[in-house]
């Protein structure tokens, strides 16, 4: 059990998704192929929480001078395109199944996201 005012934090390109139970129709209708179920273990859910994304390199500056005091750098990372609420569908094996508070999550690189469905896109 968690404690009171714990906070989840995904670190990098991870994302935390409520996943749906297994079945060949997506909420929104998507029909999924046997044939992928099969060959790719698709699955579906909704992103809960995304890391900050993918970590960029420290830029190196040249005009640093050996005797002066060290800069401090604060990390710099380009965003993820899963955001909080999407609907993702993504590669099952590419998953890890944890619980949190008796409850079933999938933590899921971004890179195995295949596709995300988000409300109001297409309108």
């Amino acid at each position: 059990m968690m404690k009171e005012g714990t906070q989840i934090i995904l670190i990098g390109d991870r994302v935390l998704i409520d996943p749906e139970p297994d079945d060949n129709k997506t909420p929104s209708g998507l029909y999924l192929p046997p044939g992928v179920k099969e060959k790719e273990k698709v699955q579906g859910g909704y992103v809960v929480k995304t890391g900050p994304g993918f970590p960029l390199p420290f830029d190196n500056d040249l005009d640093e001078q050996p005797w002066e005091e060290e800069k401090s750098y604060e990390p710099r990372y380009v965003p993820l395109q899963a955001e909080e609420g999407d609907y993702a569908i993504f590669l099952r094996k590419a998953a890890i199944e944890i619980e949190i508070e008796n409850k079933k999550y999938l933590i899921v690189s971004h890179s195995s996201i295949l596709m995300l469905m988000r409300d109001g896109y297409l309108e």
